[in-house]
């Protein structure tokens, strides 16, 4: 299916959009003041070791310290042991990678493996989300085109992706031949690659590790030693492929950076990268500043007139699915089923665009239809496959909810272009005005001994104008009341600048 890929460039910000048939399928987006730093090493300095969660926190040189599990620490006794056919690196955009593990369980605690003050070498894994630092590991991979080298291991493995036994076969007999010093993931973008595009690649990528090494020797405090590429070189090393028929780039300047980049990296495509010139913006021609307005709202219409609610918490996404208008033709059923399967459409773009991860459960229609539930979920695992990020579904549960990972690296793009709601702190409510007016009402009773030793008239209360408004049109008669049982008047003073629930009382 033909795809194109658009660049769109501005001084703060840059944005990349993966198109398959005029639909938004990736998107990547990157601020100058605040870029991803998932796939940078860095000279990390050991402040806090935790062996009650078999974890530390390592200075790496931003404002706030890095979290590095025992698990991710590459020890002498796991630097030969790693899953076969392991499509591990921690930096790409998350196509075929998962974090480079030892497949079996190291058992050294990790206060006998590091010490406070100690000095690593050390790879962001994933982005600061929320209120958690950056996650970080020792497994340093460095990412090509064609594979993935990592300086520190001795392996090799060819991705799951490549399904076809006889090339597994073959590209697993040029990487032995070519016997390099490190060891070699092969992604699927090798698929039918020449010994000699493998061998460019892991030259390459070896030189870059050396440079890595040196650097990290000459820095003797905590900071950065190595930086990723910029996100529109990342995403065209990730994402170029046959099916790519055009790669759009609005800046001059940074086509003649992207074309440099493909003709010496992947030269067959280097006619393939075009100057947009024209006046309507690049984004519009397929709508997507729409689609990514779609993708911050909490809730998604379906065609039907079905919608789907997304809720998102630090560590969990909620997805709920509903009927809304759709009534469908037949039974209550069948309109059940449609809706669900039309939502998992809707979610699997969703999730992709919105780049949410972590655990997600899904909140279906409940069906009562055992072979119902098992078309939604064949459904979604159809779908889930042409997430380039790792999913993992669990089964369909009798109230219809089901239960999945998907891997995360980044922040999702609500929280990339979003902030909490400064009125409600995030918390996405705030009180009811009786509420409010209520617990005013017993604060000034809980002060009924302080206003008569004060032997003042009466109280003031300082708030906000829609609760003077609420309590004079409805509370006028607990109102009365109040001041009948504390003895005193009670005042009102209008603070415009006055959250809705702040207040303050004053004796007269």
């Amino acid at each position: 299916m033909a795809a194109e890929i658009l660049i769109n460039v501005r001084p703060l910000e840059t944005r990349v959009a993966y198109v398959e048939a005029g639909t938004l399928m990736d998107l990547k987006i990157e601020r100058k003041t605040s870029p991803t730093l998932v796939g940078t090493v860095h000279r990390g300095v050991v402040t806090r070791v935790l062996p009650g969660m078999q974890a530390a926190f390592v200075d790496i040189g931003l404002d706030k310290a890095a979290f590095l599990y025992v698990g991710d620490i590459l020890t002498e006794e796991g630097r030969e042991f790693f899953e076969e056919d392991d499509e591990s690196h921690n930096n790409t955009s998350g196509n075929e990678v998962d974090e480079v593990r030892p497949s079996r369980e190291i058992k050294t605690p990790i206060q006998d493996l590091i010490k406070e003050g100690q000095h690593l070498m050390v790879q962001v894994a994933k982005d600061p989300l929320g209120t958690k630092g950056a996650r970080i590991t020792t497994h340093i991979s460095l990412p090509g085109r064609g594979i993935v080298y990592m300086p520190y291991v001795k392996h090799t493995g060819i991705s799951r992706k490549i399904e076809d036994e006889d090339e597994k076969e073959r590209l697993k007999k040029i990487i032995q031949k070519i016997n390099p010093a490190g060891g070699v993931i092969v992604r699927t973008a090798s698929e039918g690659a020449s010994e000699e595009a493998l061998r460019a690649d892991i030259d390459y990528l070896d030189r870059l590790g050396k440079e890595i090494q040196k650097n990290y020797e000459k820095k003797k405090s905590a900071g950065l030693v190595h930086a990723e590429l910029d996100v529109e070189l990342r995403a065209l090393r990730d994402l170029m492929s046959e099916q790519v028929s055009t790669v759009w780039v609005d800046d001059v300047e940074v086509y003649k950076k992207v074309s440099k980049f493909v003709t010496q990296l992947m030269p067959k495509y280097r006619h393939n990268i075009i100057l947009y010139e024209e006046k309507k913006p690049l984004f519009d021609l397929y709508d997507i500043d729409l689609e990514i307005s779609r993708a911050i709202e909490r809730k998604v219409w379906l065609k039907s007139g079905g919608y789907i609610v997304f809720d998102e918490a630090e560590a969990l996404v909620v997805i709920d699915v509903n009927t809304g208008r759709f009534v469908g033709k037949k039974d209550l059923e069948d309109t059940i089923l449609k809706t669900n399967l039309e939502a998992v459409k809707e979610i699997a773009h969703q999730l992709r665009v919105r780049n949410v991860g972590g655990i997600i459960i899904i909140d279906f229609i409940d069906m009562e239809k055992e072979v119902h539930r098992g078309q939604v979920m064949l459904a979604l695992e159809e779908e889930l496959k042409k997430d380039r990020s790792r999913t993992n579904i669990m089964s369909m549960s009798e109230l219809g909810l089901v239960e999945m990972t998907r891997k995360r690296i980044r922040p999702s793009l609500v929280k990339t272009l979003c902030q909490p709601c400064s009125y409600c702190d995030g918390k996405g409510y705030i009180k009811r005005k009786n509420t409010i007016a209520n617990e005013i009402f017993r604060e000034l009773e809980r002060e009924v001994s302080l206003v008569e030793k004060s032997k003042k008239p009466g109280v003031i209360v300082h708030c906000h104008s829609e609760i003077v408004d609420w309590v004079y049109e409805s509370e006028s008669e607990a109102l009365e009341a109040l001041e009948k049982r504390i003895g005193r008047s009670i005042a009102f003073k209008i603070e415009p600048k006055y959250h809705t629930e702040q207040y303050e009382i004053f004796n007269e």
